[in-house]
């Protein structure tokens, strides 16, 4: 039997993998497959689920996930043609924002942000809803903006090593008791 191509294997493994990764309260955020002759490496990418208050996964987590997530991999065996490596991870911060949930856990985070007609900017991930979200765009003041999330193209949080500027976090509603507020100060 020959194993599928690597993309519909990971759809079939993404239903392998569901209920153990649910099971684990995570949720998959990707299942990618690279082939090389025999040999497969499936990487598994679990995030939280929407509704978790937490800003990150415990490392033991992701370890009774990763042989939790091989035994069942072995059960099914017949879908993986020959031996397999499984790399089970959460999301890095270079992961691009491309849901509403990526932006929401990333508030008063810095963002580099390449919008469809091309233009690129910094700004501060302020709050983000279903269809857009607010930034602060940084300078000697702040200019608050809203983006929707069909204008861009690409996001990605830049690291940084300091708080975000008062100005700015001020303009984006930073330290009003919100859940967003209170979620950035346990980081």
């Amino acid at each position: 039997m020959r194993s599928p191509d690597p993309a519909a294997l990971a759809d079939q493994l993404r239903g392998v993998l569901e209920p153990v990764v649910l099971e684990a309260g995570l949720e998959i955020d990707a299942v990618e497959v690279r082939t090389a002759g025999r040999r497969h490496a499936v990487k598994l990418v679990v995030d939280l689920p929407e509704s978790s208050p937490a800003t990150g996964i415990d490392l033991d987590v992701i370890a009774r996930l990763s042989r939790t997530a091989a035994a069942e991999l072995d059960s099914h065996e017949h879908l993986i043609e020959g031996s397999y490596t499984l790399e089970v991870t959460s999301p890095g911060v270079d992961r691009p924002l491309t849901r509403p949930r990526h932006w929401q856990r990333n508030f008063l985070r810095l963002a580099r942000i390449t919008l469809t007609g091309g233009d690129t900017l910094e700004a501060r991930i302020g709050r983000a809803g279903d269809d857009r979200v607010e930034v602060a765009v940084p300078g000697r003041k702040p200019e608050l903006r809203e983006i929707a999330y069909a204008d861009v193209e690409h996001a990605q949080v830049q690291i940084e090593f300091k708080p975000a500027p008062a100005g700015e976090a001020a303009l984006l509603g930073a330290g009003e008791g919100s859940t967003d507020s209170a979620n950035e100060e346990n980081r």
